[in-house]
């Protein structure tokens, strides 16, 4: 268990510098931004470009993965939207928020981070390119459209879903990945000056994208929304890994690399912008205290999940 957290230890100390970074004043709320757009526009886009091209296309599309994986986060997706439409009775739009933040990782800002120090950073950066898929194109459009529907009592749905496909054509990530995936099919090779610049910035996503998480947890509160918050934290890091690990037993074989890879990414806290779509759809609150919950507890799950796929043999030797 000690070779367990000293994996997980330095992720959650550069969480931890973050956070103290903020709370010392040495940054504030803009520069933070800064480092967060410089994460998402730049380090994360040159990771994905990094994995599709750094990789034979037969090794990064997985199709058992996407599978597995993709079922598993919309299967937990449907059973937090039928607790919450009709067992608590919540509107349309808390409910599709609540299944958000039960079924999509911080693949980026946490995911990654975690199994490149587990897995290593080749195979974890071909995984942050199959959650992408899956995240970008699958669960948050799903959750946003419901949710202005909800909001719109219905209404405008159709809008709803061309803001939505606007915005994901628009996604750093995904122009990245675009990129990548022409650059392999094309078997195109970048010029060497071209091609260190993307490792520069793909060796610094990891570490910045925790920093930055912790500089988002700075401010937030936890206060009087425990039911809410328990299970929304309950379903991500519990009942996510669980129905992700469900559908890769029912696969008729499992890659124990695939195994592992989606079991770190689905353990990872919900998106990072989660507070910022709560609050569009009047859950400010409770998506802020949720998130905070969900990243002090994953501390926890985390090295329980990676001590327990050790003892099934699922990580590779260290």
């Amino acid at each position: 268990m000690l070779e367990i957290l000293a994996i997980t230890t330095p992720i959650f100390l550069l969480i931890a510098a973050g956070f103290v970074a903020m709370g010392t004043r040495l940054m504030n709320r803009e520069q933070m931004q800064g480092v967060a757009t410089f994460v998402l526009y730049f380090a994360l886009p040159a990771l994905v470009i990094r994995a599709l091209t750094h990789n034979p296309l037969d090794e990064v599309f997985q199709p058992q993965y996407l599978l597995a994986y993709g079922l598993g986060s919309l299967a937990v997706f449907a059973l937090a939207l039928l607790l919450t439409l009709k067992l608590q009775h919540k509107p349309l739009n808390e409910g599709a928020i609540h299944a958000l933040g039960m079924s999509a990782s911080n693949s980026g800002f946490i995911g990654y981070p975690v199994a490149a120090m587990v897995l290593g950073t080749s195979p974890a950066a071909v995984f942050l390119a199959l959650n992408m898929l899956i995240e970008n194109l699958l669960i948050i459009p799903m959750a946003l459209i419901l949710a202005e529907a909800g909001r719109q009592s219905g209404a405008g749905v159709a809008t709803a879903a061309r803001k939505t496909f606007i915005r994901l054509v628009r996604n750093p990530v995904l122009v990245g990945l675009a990129l990548g995936l022409l650059l392999a099919l094309t078997e195109t090779t970048l010029p060497r000056p071209l091609a260190q610049v993307i490792d520069m910035l793909a060796n610094a996503a990891g570490p910045a994208a925790l920093f930055v998480i912790g500089g988002t947890l700075f401010g937030l509160k936890v206060q009087g929304m425990l039911g809410s918050v328990s299970q929304i934290v309950v379903g991500k890091l519990i009942l996510h890994p669980l129905a992700v690990l469900g559908l890769f037993l029912l696969m008729p074989e499992t890659d124990p690399m695939l195994l592992a890879g989606a079991l770190l990414f689905a353990c990872a806290p919900m998106i990072s912008v989660y507070p910022l779509l709560g609050q569009r759809y009047g859950m400010a609150g409770v998506s802020a205290a949720a998130l905070m919950a969900a990243t002090l507890t994953a501390f926890v799950t985390l090295s329980l999940g990676i001590w327990l796929m050790d003892l099934a043999n699922l990580l590779p030797p260290r």
